[in-house]
């Protein structure tokens, strides 16, 4: 069950202010009497809380992880997921009302990583949590478990960093950059301020279709759907290329494409594509060694071996990074950065040993 709390005014990384903040979040299990089992986790861009089914029917998008006797037990541990600031799921965003009354679309400031973390500890603190047993998250999930890691290192026993990275490079920056660009360039964006309008659903469309490209490997792609047309329409050369039937892969993509559209903002897609575009473990902090000098942490991080977007060899850097031993456990798929989602299974074993044991 989605719950709310009211978390105050949060001082941002760019020196801002956002006021009157509110989180969305939901939880699972029962916190112990010393609130010494309870589990952060971490969703991705376009993900919410919703981790697991608990009081709702519906799957979560990490059910093969978490929920009763599973790795992470919710009959032991005490399970939180928030949903992340900017975001268009319950927590202060672009969609939201800002303290005037208004919506803020294009006044809402930029928000980083570092800032979403600082809000959670508010979090924490009201939930009576003191350390986390574990943060764990994949994709952006992995960086803002990684970033509670260097910024409150006395706040969490164990760190699982799943398909992420350090910081994010000049690629994926690129790949972003060209996703951001074809919601701006809606003809229904008005510069963000387009509530109570006409929203730029295709602008997000285009840009779920390509990140979406990048969430899958070319091999899956050729396997799934190689060069063939959707049955039933016209064969894939003729008289113009607007008459021609779609080839399967472009189905699947605007299939995709569809289903962001109708659940997800476009502001908030900008903003959080933002946010991870300025993902940098490192920032004011000297290198990523020196991030997490000191730390007792122990980290789990695993790479998914088909990953295009977060290629797995930077997370073999980053493992050498940190402190200490670090286990690293690579999820073997063909299906991609969505591994983090899809075959997160493969990391039972190492998990129920490390962490959850």
């Amino acid at each position: 069950m989605l719950r709310f709390i009211g978390v105050g005014d949060l001082a941002l990384e760019n020196g801002g202010t956002l006021p009157s903040v509110t989180l969305a979040f939901e939880t699972w299990g029962t916190l112990n009497a010393d609130a010494s089992n309870a589990v952060l986790i971490q969703h991705a861009l376009t993900g919410s809380s919703h981790v697991a089914r608990g009081a709702s029917s519906e799957d979560g998008w990490w059910e093969d992880l978490v929920g009763p006797g599973k790795t992470i037990d919710t009959d032991r541990y005490f399970v939180v997921a928030a949903n992340v600031i900017g975001g268009c799921y319950g927590s202060t965003g672009p969609s939201s009302y800002a303290p005037d009354g208004k919506v803020w679309g294009s006044r809402f400031p930029s928000v980083t990583v570092r800032d979403s973390v600082n809000v959670e500890a508010r979090l924490a603190d009201s939930l009576g949590i003191t350390r986390w047993h574990a943060v764990a998250g994949g994709s952006l999930g992995g960086a803002r478990a990684l970033e509670w890691a260097a910024t409150y290192p006395e706040r969490l026993a164990h760190c699982l960093v799943v398909a992420a990275t350090a910081a994010s490079t000049a690629e994926h920056i690129a790949f972003a950059q060209t996703q951001i660009a074809a919601i701006r360039m809606d003809q229904h964006f008005n510069n963000g301020d387009y509530y109570g309008g006409p929203h730029p659903l295709q602008g997000l469309g285009l840009a779920r279709r390509i990140a979406h490209i990048t969430y899958r490997s070319e091999a899956e792609l050729q396997r799934r759907f190689g060069r063939q047309t959707q049955p039933g329409e016209p064969p894939e050369i003729r008289d113009r290329p607007q008459d021609r039937g779609r080839y399967r892969v472009e189905s699947y993509l605007d299939h995709h494409a569809d289903k962001l559209a109708a659940r997800f903002d476009a502001n908030s897609y900008v903003v959080l594509t933002e946010l991870l575009m300025s993902h940098d473990v490192g920032r004011n902090r000297g290198t990523v060694q020196q991030a997490f000098a000191g730390s007792a942490t122990s980290f789990v991080i695993a790479p998914v071996d088909s990953d295009r977007l977060y290629f797995p060899q930077q997370s073999y850097d980053l493992a050498a990074a940190l402190p200490g031993p670090v286990e690293v456990c690579t999820i073997r798929t063909p299906e991609g950065h969505d591994g983090f989602l899809t075959s997160i299974s493969q990391l039972d074993a190492v998990l129920r040993r490390s962490i959850f044991g």
